[in-house]
């Protein structure tokens, strides 16, 4: 059984056809690279897996199960997470407040209309072991804006690790990054455990390379190349679309 898998999909907006009939297994414990140029679908192929945008046709599959109808907020629970292209942090907030609340839609607090976040302490230590993990205990207390862009990023994964997923969906973790931020994230994504799944767009090709166990090429919104990195790397098509060869 796959840890995900998308049978079919497809989206057009008007006349622009964004994913074309894309097929793709996800196996559990994976680290799947998905490349392409700037328009391939790749951020469009994470929407639909996450429910914020509806497939016109085919189906989405978590561990077994047809979530193509199952709203967004559910499938946090059913333990599918994602980090954005673009980050979505309150830079107004500390860390330790931004992480908390990444926890919120798996608690029951958040049906309770008087709590008060900093009076949960058991939610407040979880968030602060996740910073922890990511490096980051010793900037809790600081606002998100006054920390810099790597350790935002690192920040925002911490979210996503926060809510114990069992995939967990990458875009672009190293966009924007310098040298040693790039190497302190990729350390951090290593230690993740198998036991989460990884599914990752990437241009830093470099690094992603040596992140992924197989690799899909997306082109047009539609699977060109499929395999190990050694397969991918040598295949044709995948110089001709993306190393331009």
């Amino acid at each position: 059984m796959s840890a995900l898998e998308l049978r079919g999909l497809d989206k057009a907006f008007g006349g622009l056809r964004v994913t074309a009939g894309v097929n793709l297994a996800v196996e559990p414990g994976e680290r799947r690279l998905i490349i392409g140029p700037n328009g391939a679908g790749k951020t469009t192929l994470f929407n639909l897996i996450t429910g914020e945008l509806r497939p016109d046709a085919g189906t989405v599959w978590l561990f077994g199960g047809d979530i193509t109808r199952v709203p967004t907020r559910r499938r946090a629970h059913l333990g599918l997470a994602r980090t954005y292209q673009i980050l979505t942090l309150f830079p107004n907030d500390t860390l330790l407040h931004n992480v908390s609340l990444s926890q919120l839609g798996l608690s029951r607090l958040r049906w309770n209309p008087i709590w008060r976040l900093d009076h949960q302490t058991e939610l407040l230590a979880a968030a602060r072991q996740m910073l922890a993990q990511v490096g980051l205990d010793q900037l809790a207390d600081r606002p998100v804006g006054q920390t810099a862009y790597g350790e935002r990023r690192r920040v925002e994964i911490a979210m996503a690790l926060a809510q114990r997923p069992k995939v967990l969906l990458l875009d672009e973790p190293f966009a924007g990054l310098s040298s040693d931020e790039r190497r302190d994230v990729k350390q951090l994504l290593a230690a993740i455990p198998r036991e989460v799944t990884i599914v990752m767009i990437e241009h830093d090709m470099d690094i992603a390379l040596d992140f992924a166990d197989r690799i899909t090429v997306l082109h047009f919104g539609r699977v060109e190349v499929e395999g190990s990195r050694a397969e991918v790397v040598a295949h044709p098509r995948t110089k001709e679309i993306y190393l331009g060869a």
